[in-house]
């Protein structure tokens, strides 16, 4: 059972302000900062969000292959963020503190928010960035974001609350050291720190993007561990506290975790094009993590996403629509059972559709989703399905959200 395991993950991200813009939706504004006085201090930028939503599920799941779920119906409060920003001078920081509840992995269960699941508890982010004058390069040091793919862990920075596979897999908050570079139509970022907020530094990331022009934006990102990581190593665990590893619904071990996630080469890429008020964004991803008798990984296991985000904002109303479908397989062992999303081998296609109405501060939103098993067979031999009996190849979810940015 993995319901834990990414359900609170918060992808997050820091980048000079060019990458930044590459990974919001366009389908819903995000936070407008307030813009405080700081005096000695100078211009400061105050921001943040709450939110909460009700959800529905078709199947309810005890099965021990698939997330369990034994709630189809329910409420929950997404996120509550506060952001304090300093972005003008040599110095600048960023600090954000607060609980967020993550987007929702289509197929799996809505959680419980925490403010448990970081190293750094309710600092979802705290770093500082030097910016040397007339150079396009800064310097980022301390708790900040991924690299890694197009969607966002803070589910009011994408146009669907339903997120892919792809991002699942990701690593998301860490601790480390970030150099960006923006020159023209090339912006690139490297960070080294401590993949899935391990506490071992060892892990390295990257992104590069290209605007051919206004309209068309390509970005390449590259994530790896360069040694070993441990199976004692903490790492994310939700509300049960982070590190906390209890062998059923708390995976805050690396290996109760998947050694292989941290320990593994990512390489994805996506393409932005934008034609008046749609946006459209494909996004490929393939992770692998070789044999590691240290790691208790006997073979070679991998897992290949792809999807294609939209989203329409609808001209002089409140009014878009974002979407997404995707496709994912992943490839393990009977000897491991390794699991990268869902189950053992899942292979999968799915959809995402989300109405959304914003006026100002306030946003309302529809999601509905469905996800269909196209391999119902563990490694071993297993049925893996939806519902207590593990028949089911196919799963609906909906949620109905509500919030406030400001």
């Amino acid at each position: 059972m993995i319901t834990m395991r990414r359900q609170l993950l918060g992808l997050g991200f820091f980048a000079a302000s060019s990458l930044l813009a590459l990974h919001a939706a366009q389908a819903m504004s995000g936070p407008t900062a307030i813009t405080i006085d700081g005096g000695p201090l100078g211009s400061l930028a105050l921001s943040g969000g709450v939110d909460g939503y009700g959800y529905y599920l078709s199947e309810t799941n005890n099965n021990g292959n698939l997330p369990y779920t034994n709630k189809d119906i329910g409420a929950e409060v997404g996120s509550a963020l506060v952001e304090l920003q300093k972005t003008s001078g040599v110095l600048q920081y960023t600090i954000e503190v607060g609980s967020n509840g993550g987007p929702i992995a289509l197929g799996t269960a809505p959680v419980q928010t925490t403010i448990n699941n970081l190293s750094t508890g309710p600092l979802y982010a705290g770093y500082i960035t030097i910016a040397p004058p007339n150079t396009p390069v800064t310097v980022a040091v301390g708790q900040m974001g991924s690299l890694e793919g197009y969607e966002s862990g803070v589910d009011w920075n994408n146009a669907n609350q339903f997120v892919t596979a792809l991002w699942y897999v990701e690593n998301a908050q860490d601790r480390g050291v970030q150099v960006n570079y923006s020159q023209g139509p090339v912006s690139a970022s490297v960070q080294f720190g401590d993949g899935y907020d391990t506490g071992v530094f060892n892990f390295l990331q990257a992104l590069g993007s290209y605007s051919f022009n206004s309209n068309n934006t390509l970005s390449v990102y590259y994530a790896g561990n360069l040694g070993r990581t441990g199976l004692n190593a903490k790492t994310y665990s939700g509300a049960c506290g982070y590190g906390t590893s209890n062998g059923t619904t708390c995976f805050g071990r690396v290996g109760a975790y998947g050694s292989y996630y941290d320990n593994s080469q990512m390489l994805g890429a996506y393409y932005s094009y934008t034609n008046g008020n749609l946006n459209v964004v494909p996004e490929v991803q393939y992770q692998i993590a070789k044999a590691d008798y240290a790691l208790n990984q006997t073979k070679p296991t991998s897992n290949l996403g792809a999807a294609v985000f939209g989203d329409y904002t609808f001209a002089n109303t409140p009014y878009s629509l974002g979407g997404w479908a995707e496709y994912f397989t992943s490839h393990t062992s009977s000897a491991d059972n390794n699991t990268w999303y869902l189950a053992p081998d899942a292979e999968a296609v799915g959809f995402s559709a989300s109405p959304t109405w914003q006026y100002k501060d306030l946003f309302a939103r529809m999601d509905v989703g469905y996800l269909y098993l196209l391999n119902k067979t563990t490694p071993a031999g297993s049925k893996t399905g939806f519902g207590n009996s593990a028949r089911d190849g196919g799963i609906f979810q909906s949620t109905l959200e509500a919030g406030l940015l400001f």
